[in-house]
């Protein structure tokens, strides 16, 4: 039913109108009136007039008031004809509510007959609260003054009215579904090799710990510090809350009033914002998180999110930030110091300042007297607490930007590839990376390129300028220990190390040698191979010309191809194991055409080189013309060390998440040469060094390594074993602002056999202690 407001107002207007313009008998009376007196059927009509209504007398009005009406009084209670017509659109549109309403009536009757008793015992009381104003039976100002039953059934219905909107809030309110961005999130850790923190990356500071990990003083600490009554409490704090409200209303000051079911819930799922909507949203979503989660979900929860100061979340970073240690290692003080900083790290960072120091150890020593009081340390051991635990000046999870880039580069690439993650899971953190990196390895390479690199601007600015230095340590199992990529990550993004840019040279004989000692040679065609030895004789003669089982070898000029060696020199018939020792090139190229260049190749890689790296497979192939990274050259000499056993060089060892292991794809040693024949190999690399540098070798372990030139002096390598530990170094010159072609070093690298390379190599060999 639609009922016109139009209507019903021009019918109000015109019920207004008529009782303004009659007399006052001729308004509404409710009072019951004799039959006389009254109109309608039961009114007798006097003898001899005639009913108005009689449809006998056509000039008779059928509406309105007549004449005689017009002029005698109405009765009392009587409603003039002109009312009840004004009146007559309002009744007949209320009609069909009226008809609606009938039904619901008829059901709530025996309703109705059941509360009747006690609707009349009420009905005396609610008539006594109900305010009328003035009051009865007062003078004056009391008049206006409620009595105490009205005051008693304002706060009974104040009371409820509350309630009912509190009821109503915490069953609209739900717990979000998505977290806030900084809560999820959290950053990768990478480890040196002996466990202690290397680099971090990500742009926040969190690693969440599992709470049984997190030691009982740690937690006690937070708790006496924040919210000692946590296990016991609904979630909420009404005397803290309504003081908090208060502040941020009257003064602005939103210090408190939290628990720390309240502080989680603003952690992960509202914003910092301090309104009073934003507390009482926090309200309501604590309340209901309290009786969905348990307190020690909670509190695990709280302890891994919350801010610390010095740009990390969470109290095992906070511990690493502060103390250089997992949160495990924790004793109570360091505990309460750290708890400390949850009322603000900016006024209790003890480094900050000497008023933040004052505050911190005021705020320490009565977090300890709390957790005493409280029975969660004992006053014996609280007097074991007498001197502030100073924390450390710096972050050290900070230290990043120069060699620790290239490591931290090479050990996510691994980890990504090995561990099977995506890049999305890993930018959202929570991993620690533990690496094979040595740090004492690292600082001792890093010295000694540092001291090459200034020497050199200090004999030839101008070719110093474009001078590149590659070196890494391999272990014979494939650890990589340490790397030089470059001056600065920051500025050179390419990893010096990792490159594939300049030829192995004449430190790729090694490989040639290996696959003849391993596969034999062929001189003849359809001959059967030959096994060969470390003693057979080759010509050593420079320009020898290369031969193959049909005849010369012709390039593509139409020119015999012959080799060279490097100053010129003819060494006449010469051993292997001697023309490796003297590093004589012409025996190497013969002997690679004898045993198949697809022979030397595959040797080189199952070595450790990379194919993408062989170049060619021509005669110069065993010249070198492969262009290995230093990681892999120290790699694949790693492998003869290893007994012919090659290892994938690697640099993760092992991948945590939150504290839980992460399955790793770690490499399994393969055999790449026999036994014998890495042995042999091995020695000819000691002739080498021995015959180079005869008081360079340590007291103790043999020393195998070897120099390596190219026939356009584009590159000077140095790559030794010692201790099961493969160096290679690499010295070469490129201007980046024009190509990437590598350019002549006019003798920046120096000469063999003390070459810069080797220098280099040298220092690297024993790390301080």
């Amino acid at each position: 039913m639609q009922l016109k407001v139009d209507d019903l107002r021009r019918a109000v207007d015109a019920l207004r109108q008529s009782n303004a313009g009659a007399r006052p008998d001729e308004t509404m009376q409710l009072r019951a009136l004799p039959p006389e007196a009254a109109g309608g059927r039961n009114r007798k009509t006097p003898p001899g007039d005639a009913d108005p209504k009689t449809p006998g007398d056509p000039n008779r009005q059928t509406s309105g008031a007549t004449d005689e009406e017009a002029k005698t009084p109405a009765a009392p209670g009587r409603l003039t004809t002109a009312v009840r017509a004004r009146l007559a659109p309002l009744t007949a549109a209320l009609a069909p509510l009226g008809a609606r309403l009938a039904p619901l009536g008829a059901r709530l009757a025996p309703l109705t007959a059941r509360l009747a008793p006690y609707t009349a015992r009420v009905t005396p009381y609610l008539r006594r609260m109900k305010p009328q104003y003035p009051r009865p039976g007062r003078t004056g100002w009391q008049r206006w003054i409620p009595s105490w039953r009205q005051w008693l059934g304002g706060a009974f219905s104040g009371f409820g009215l509350i309630f009912l909107f509190l009821f109503a809030a915490y069953a609209a309110t739900d717990i979000p579904q998505n977290l806030n961005s900084y809560a999820t999130q959290q950053d990768n850790v990478f480890f040196w090799s002996d466990g202690t923190p290397m680099a971090r990356t990500g742009w926040v500071q969190r690693q969440a710990m599992p709470l049984k990990d997190i030691p009982e003083d740690v937690r006690w600490a937070v708790l006496a510090a924040e919210n000692e009554s946590f296990y016991s409490d609904p979630g909420i704090s009404v005397k803290g809350l309504t003081r908090a409200v208060y502040r941020t209303i009257g003064q602005g000051d939103t210090e408190g009033g939290s628990t720390i079911t309240q502080q989680y819930v603003k952690n992960v799922y509202l914003t910092q914002n301090q309104t009073v909507s934003r507390k009482f949203t926090e309200a309501m979503i604590a309340l209901k998180l309290d009786n969905r989660m348990s307190k020690d979900q909670i509190l695990e929860g709280y302890l891994n999110t919350s801010w610390f100061g010095r740009g990390t979340y969470g109290i095992q970073r906070a511990s690493q930030a502060y103390y250089g240690k997992d949160v495990s290692k924790l004793n109570a003080s360091q505990a309460a110091m750290l708890a400390s900083l949850l009322k603000g790290a900016g006024l209790y960072d003890p480094t900050l300042g000497k008023a933040n120091h004052a505050r911190a150890v005021a705020r320490w020593s009565w977090i300890l007297d709390r957790m005493v009081k409280i029975g969660k340390l004992s006053p014996a051991e609280r007097a074991k607490f007498k001197t502030f635990p100073e924390p450390l000046r710096t972050n050290p999870l900070y230290e990043t930007g120069q060699q620790s880039d290239y490591l931290v580069e090479l050990a996510m690439q691994y980890a990504k590839k090995s561990a099977h993650i995506s890049d999305r899971d890993f930018d959202l953190g929570g991993y620690q990376i533990y690496t094979t990196f040595d740090r004492k390895r690292e600082s001792a390479l890093t010295a000694a390129v540092t001291k090459a690199r200034k020497q050199a601007r200090k004999d030839d600015a101008a070719a110093a300028e474009t001078a590149h230095y590659g070196a890494a340590s391999v272990t014979a199992d494939g650890k990589i220990l340490a790397v030089y990529g470059g001056p600065d990550h920051r500025t050179q993004g390419y990893n010096e190390s990792n490159a594939t840019t300049v030829p192995a040279g004449s430190a790729f004989q090694p490989f040639v040698y290996a696959a003849g000692l391993q596969y034999g040679v062929t001189k003849q065609r359809d001959e059967s191979r030959q096994q060969i030895t470390p003693e057979t004789v080759y010509n050593g003669d420079d320009g020898v010309p290369v031969t193959t089982p049909e005849g010369p070898y012709w390039d593509r000029s139409g020119k015999k191809v012959a080799a060279h060696n490097d100053d010129g020199r003819n060494w006449g018939q010469i051993s292997l194991r001697n023309a490796l020792a003297q590093s004589v090139n012409t025996p190497f190229m013969q002997l690679g055409m004898d045993t198949g260049l697809d022979k030397v190749k595959k040797t080189a890689i199952d070595s450790g080189l990379l194919s993408s790296s062989m170049g060619p497979q021509v005669p110069a192939l065993t010249l070198g013309t492969a262009t290995p990274s230093a990681i892999r050259m120290a790699n694949g000499y790693g492998t003869f060390a290893a007994e012919g056993l090659h290892t994938e060089p690697y640099s993760v060892s092992r991948i945590t998440r939150n504290g839980a292991g992460v399955p790793l794809d770690t490499p399994k040693p393969e055999r790449a040469v026999s036994a014998k024949v890495a042995e042999d190999v091995e020695a000819a690399l000691a002739d080498s060094f021995q015959l180079a540098h005869p008081t360079g070798a340590p007291a103790s372990g043999t020393v195998a390594g070897k120099a390596g030139t190219t026939e356009d002096d584009k590159a000077s390598w140095y790559v030794g074993t010692a201790e099961s530990v493969s160096t290679a170094v690499v010295v070469y010159r490129i201007d980046l602002a024009k190509s990437l072609e590598p350019l002549e070093l006019k003798g920046i690298a120096g000469t063999p056999p003390d070459s810069v390379p080797y220098g280099i190599w040298s220092q690297a060999l024993s790390p301080p202690g």
